[in-house]
């Protein structure tokens, strides 16, 4: 066991703790608390004092593609959503499996070095795995993608080829859902077989919705840029004209407390109350939200139905990056540009976002995302010398690296690299 000491820990499920520790007994915490009250059984302990640092649960990026973490700045903001989609469609015909291998790595590694210990990860790769989640401490839930824009390929046959790689990939222990890419380019028996199997099999969904004003458009009215460009791929366009996006999930059964629902930028009068009333959780991605420069997120409107509004990362593909400029997968950076454009919003509830809330959409609660007996030992180190109160914007104003990160009991990042100031004893 592993008692840990720190100028501040913030548990999220509870206080602040000034001069605060967490004992660590093998992957979970045994208790959280003032040292005063836990250094009493030090002595059968090992102990770790880290000094002037703020320990916190370790960052829940809800939603992310690590495969694409390599076309960062390839592609400037488009004008319209569906040229976008056409650069990376080209982009990565022109990748093979060892460059999505590689591109996978670079963003774990840059997820691992910014604070996040879970990730939501996208795989449309999904010969990746299991190699891929060896590469990483991460904790890494894969959602398996499936495409389905015509019929030329049966659903059913999609979605048995998905249910067979979750199958296995779950054999191993680790946590794997399905991910129909989006209402636009998966048919309604596909979206429908997906409800039907994950209800069955209690699998957590994820899927892009209302990420654009063209989607909403093609839903609702029967028209626009998305509705004439797939219409013309062959897509069966029958299933427009008949309500929002969010409407056409819930005419196929797919709204449900197990479904992650990317963006959900563009909403009809009722549809953040329908979203609420069947507890499905929204994931907010706020820098490429900017990148596509999409209508404001309607943040408040979901708050106020009770929907979970989690963050997630998206890909850096979706990222603006100027010629000089180093864009990396991070969530204080995400955090930072939530605040930017919804100044109102608390750093305390923006900080929930990014770890309970996330945690929470994975099904994974008191779990992950917290420090709290019972919970997984994922934790990261910032530096503070500050008083607690001001905990919460000193997080949120964090620059760069973490200077430490535990994942499942055992250092991901920190003392046994030799960190600074962080010495066993």
């Amino acid at each position: 066991m592993l008692l840990i000491r720190a100028r501040v820990v913030l548990p999220l499920s509870q206080p602040v703790i000034p001069d605060g520790a967490v004992l660590v007994r093998g992957r979970r915490i045994a208790a959280v608390g003032r040292w005063r009250d836990l250094r009493q059984t030090a002595s059968r302990r090992r102990t770790l004092d880290v000094g002037s640092v703020i320990l916190l649960p370790g960052l829940v990026n809800a939603h992310c593609h690590l495969d694409y973490t390599d076309m960062a700045g390839q592609f400037p903001p488009p004008r319209l959503f569906i040229d976008w989609l056409k650069l990376i469609t080209t982009a990565k015909g022109l990748w093979d499996l060892s460059d999505f291998a590689a591109s996978w790595r670079h963003g774990a590694q840059m997820l691992l070095r910014t604070g996040t210990t879970t990730v939501a990860d996208i795989e449309a790769m999904p010969e990746l795995l299991p190699a891929a989640w060896q590469s990483t401490p991460l904790r890494v839930y894969s959602f398996i993608e499936m495409i389905g824009l015509t019929n030329r390929r049966r659903p059913e046959a999609i979605l048995q080829e998905a249910v067979g790689r979750v199958d296995s990939l779950r054999s191993l222990g680790r946590p794997v859902g399905l991910s129909p890419h989006a209402p636009y380019t998966t048919l309604p028996e596909l979206l429908r077989l997906n409800s039907q199997t994950a209800s069955r099999r209690g699998w957590r969904v994820c899927t892009h919705l209302a990420e654009s004003a063209l989607e909403f458009e093609m839903f609702h009215q029967a028209g626009g840029e998305m509705f004439k460009w797939l219409r013309q791929s062959g897509r069966d366009m029958s299933d427009c004209g008949l309500g929002s996006p969010v409407q056409h999930l819930e005419r196929c059964g797919l709204l449900g407390d197990n479904l992650l629902a990317a963006h959900a930028n563009y909403l009809a009068f009722n549809d953040a109350a329908l979203l609420g009333r069947r507890k499905v959780s929204v994931i907010h991605c706020p820098r490429c939200h900017s990148y596509f420069r999409h209508s404001p997120f309607p943040l408040r409107r979901l708050a106020r139905a009770g929907v979970n509004v989690c963050l997630g990362t998206d890909s850096l593909a979706s990222i603006y990056k100027s010629r000089r400029q180093v864009v990396e997968l991070n969530m204080f950076e995400e955090m930072r540009a939530l605040a930017d454009r919804h100044p109102s919003i608390s750093p305390r509830t923006i900080l929930r976002m990014a770890t309970l809330n996330g945690a929470r959409a994975l099904g994974l609660e008191g779990r992950i995302g917290e420090l709290s007996q019972t919970a997984y030992a994922d934790l990261v180190a910032l530096p503070f010398a500050g008083a607690p109160r001001h905990v919460y914007d000193a997080i949120l104003q964090h620059p760069g690296n973490v200077p430490a990160s535990m994942i499942n009991g055992k250092w991901a990042l920190g003392p046994a690299q030799g960190c600074a100031g962080m010495e066993p004893t």
